[in-house]
């Protein structure tokens, strides 16, 4: 009771400061100049080939924001926790930002063709036909005509449109219900939190299932002939990895007006800090593991994967990935001062976001013939750069138009009283 006298007291107006909207305008100009650019790569290369593969780099990490600002959103209502207060308001815009992933997968469909080799011959008589003309190897009709039930493109759209249904429904229910108890009078804290928790954890296993039929089709079926029963959760860890450097980079930067200013504490920070070191450590635990099984099982159907990762100069690729992706963030945010600073824990999570994306490179550009063994450079390869941020900067505006559509801050969380007391000196 004797810090109640010195507690802070939040603003008046709890919306999003006016900046935001500068956010916007400047990921609105970045995305048309690359778009500009990547038009301009797409003619001095002479096909699009490359720009359509770019494009699913860009949907999927963008896919990884909203579909995992989602699931950590719904993570947040079960466990609970001070960080949630922090970070609700940007999780729920990532979510309400799924209509612009929809529309990148559009294009997908649309291109399907020119993306997936089981989407250019789509019968038996037709995958024998590819073979007698030399286009696909006997191993590869083998695994076509096996899982043909499976990889087609009705299957791809149907369970396309499902996942984005299902997505679309638990970011309209979890949203729709934060303001209905925003606007509560009530506060009846016991009756929201059940509510949010029974939704919240069959959700989180609905999100599972639906998020790994995404990935095998848009990922993983880009080469027919291999598998892994760990590649969803990879990319369920990789979207909490990506979610929270995002979400950390949008909550320290928000703290620079109200409201964040005031409930943004070193505490909240340095456990946001500590969480997302946790997401670097089991995303290099899951993706080594699977390396080693596959590499000591050395099977004819499994290593080749990641020899068309490996040879070919990919060697490079690869090792610049575990340093991107893994050790530098790892050895970054073991320092306790670092997740305590601002500007630096900023910096580590911005690379953080790179390092994604680079990951998704060395995972999607060698599963094509001309690639696979043969790292080499081409106006093409820029693509890579230019067509995802072009496709992050618009969904990075959508995302900002989301965020100024409700307050920042909800009042009647249990722990902003909590959150508004001074911090202990060695808290």
């Amino acid at each position: 009771m004797a810090h109640e006298s010195h507690s802070k007291a939040l603003p008046a107006d709890l919306g999003a400061p006016a900046f935001v909207d500068g956010w916007k305008t400047r990921a609105l100009a970045v995305g048309v100049v690359f778009s500009v650019i990547a038009a301009g790569l797409a003619l001095a290369d002479g096909s699009i080939d490359h720009v359509l593969r770019a494009w699913v780099l860009g949907m999927m990490l963008t896919f990884g924001w909203s579909v995992g600002g989602l699931a950590l959103l719904m993570v947040q209502y079960c466990t609970g926790g001070k960080w949630g207060l922090l970070l609700r308001r940007p999780l729920e815009a990532m979510s309400r930002s799924l209509p612009v992933v929809f529309v990148y997968w559009l294009v997908v469909v649309i291109e399907m063709k020119k993306l997936y080799l089981w989407a250019q011959f789509t019968s038996v008589s037709e995958t024998a036909a590819a073979l007698k003309a030399g286009l696909i190897t006997e191993i590869q009709q083998h695994c076509m005509d096996f899982k043909r039930p499976m990889l087609n493109p009705n299957a791809f759209i149907l369970v396309g449109l499902l996942c984005f249904a299902i997505w679309g429904f638990y970011t309209w229910r979890l949203n729709s219900l934060a303001l209905r108890r925003d606007a509560d009078p009530q506060g009846n804290t016991p009756y929201w939190i059940k509510k949010f928790e029974n939704i919240s954890g069959p959700g989180i296993v609905v999100y599972s299932l639906t998020m790994t039929a995404a990935v095998i089709y848009w990922v993983m079926s880009m080469d027919p002939t291999w598998y892994s029963s760990v590649y969803g959760l990879l990319f369920l860890v990789g979207q909490g990895y990506s979610v929270l450097a995002l979400s950390i980079i949008v909550s320290i930067s928000l703290s620079k007006a109200e409201p964040f200013k005031t409930i943004l504490r070193q505490t909240e920070q340095h456990d946001m800090g500590k969480l997302t070191f946790a997401f670097v450590m089991l995303n290099i635990y899951l993706a080594f593991g699977q390396f080693l099984i596959i590499w000591s099982g050395n099977l004819p159907e499994e290593i080749p994967w990641y020899l068309d990762r490996i040879r070919g100069h990919w060697g490079i690729i690869i090792t610049l990935d575990f340093l991107f992706h893994w050790l530098i963030p790892f050895t970054l945010l073991l320092s306790r001062d670092l997740k305590r600073n601002k500007k630096r824990l900023v910096r580590v999570c911005q690379w953080m976001v790179f390092a994604k994306a680079f990951d998704l490179f060395w995972l999607i550009e060698p599963n094509f013939k001309d690639a696979a063994r043969n790292l080499h450079f081409s106006w093409g390869i820029l693509e890579y750069v230019a067509v995802p941020v072009a496709m992050t900067a618009f969904w990075v505006a959508f995302f900002c138009t989301r965020l100024k559509t409700r307050p920042l801050v909800q009042v009647n969380d249990p722990h902003l009283a909590e959150i508004l007391e001074p911090e202990h000196a060695q808290a």
